[in-house]
């Protein structure tokens, strides 16, 4: 048996050291004048809001973390852009801000002609999906820092006053619906790496694929599909399934969730196979959804029908007045 902790990667530690700095970010609220939106001032959502009169800007900052290792690992580099600028995207998509413009950050150890070209392949495919300008950037070349590289960006969204959607309209019997992943996307990397590859190898043959195919897989992008999603129906809630799995939702609201998730399938499949326990996957990885939206009951087939032209879309249950997310068809009990 190996959890995320165990393989390195202990997310109650994290949150712990991070009280400290988030309480100092709040302090510097007062250095801007004006206004700074509700969820910056939480900074408990994915984005953070800062108030330019008629419209907020959301803005957000990830990178693609260890799953470059395995890129360096098989020499394929192609493919990374587009995590980047998915982690950052899909984040801004949770205040149901449109992105607009990206700014990237490489860090290496030393540069290579060849190596940069794959990745700005990557970044130019990811930024053509999510309708995002790259508008600028900075590599640092630090040989003395940096073993390999890593690819961070930081991105900036608009959205109207009044269309800004935090989580607070969310109300028990609102429906869950799930917009499927393409695999393991960009978190739980680490545990994935750690428990597969030394036992395996990455060339390994799984369901028709190599091991280092099922850890590549680009990021799905869900920019398109939530932005009509927005136009057409009530959204109460969005939540980009990242790291922490299905514990994510409780970044929207204080009301629980019951829901019925997808089969454990593919990577998801091969991970719990070996040794992961299945409620330790509904904590790391996204199972099969990577994304969920929440809407008024009402409004979930023509919800459904919408996103589904896009990419497999699932109703995955309701939202309950009692805290907590259950995982009924496994049985478990997420806190």
């Amino acid at each position: 048996m190996l959890t995320y902790a165990q393989a390195g990667v202990d997310d109650e530690k994290t949150a712990r050291a991070l009280k400290g700095v988030i309480s100092l970010a709040k302090t510097t609220f007062e250095f801007r004048k004006g206004r700074i939106g509700e969820p910056a001032e939480d900074l408990g959502h994915y984005s953070a809001l800062l108030d330019f009169g008629s419209f907020y800007l959301a803005m957000t900052t990830d990178g693609v973390g260890t799953k470059v290792l395995v890129a360096e690992a098989v020499g394929k580099f192609d493919t990374i852009g587009v995590d980047m600028i998915a982690m950052n995207a899909n984040d801004l998509l949770c205040v149901g801000a449109e992105p607009v413009a990206l700014v990237d950050y490489l860090a290496v150890r030393e540069p290579d002609e060849e190596i940069f070209a794959e990745i700005g392949r990557g970044l130019y495919e990811g930024a053509k999906q999510a309708g995002i300008a790259i508008v600028g950037g900075e590599t640092a070349v630090m040989p003395d820092l940096v073993n390999g590289f890593d690819l961070a960006g930081t991105a900036i969204g608009v959205v109207e006053k009044g269309k800004v959607i935090t989580g607070g309209s969310i109300r028990p019997g609102d429906a869950v619906i799930g917009l499927s992943s393409s695999g393991i996307h960009s978190n739980g990397l680490t545990l994935a790496r750690k428990l597969l590859i030394p036992k395996y190898g990455l060339d390994y043959e799984y369901e028709g694929k190599k091991l280092w195919e099922w850890l590549l897989e680009p990021t799905r992008i869900y920019v398109k599909p939530v932005l009509e999603l927005i136009e057409r129906v009530e959204v109460h809630g969005l939540a980009h399934i990242t790291g922490g799995g299905l514990l994510n939702l409780g970044r929207l609201t204080n009301y629980g969730f019951s829901l019925r998730m997808p089969p454990v399938e593919g990577i998801f499949r091969l991970i719990h196979d070996n040794g992961v326990p299945l409620e330790e996957m509904f904590r790391v990885f996204n199972m099969g959804v990577g994304f969920v939206a929440i809407v008024p009951e009402e409004e979930k087939e023509e919800a459904l029908e919408v996103l589904n032209k896009h990419y497999e879309s699932y109703e995955l249950g309701v939202v309950t007045e009692e805290r907590g997310i259950m995982v009924e068809n496994y049985r478990l009990s997420l806190q």
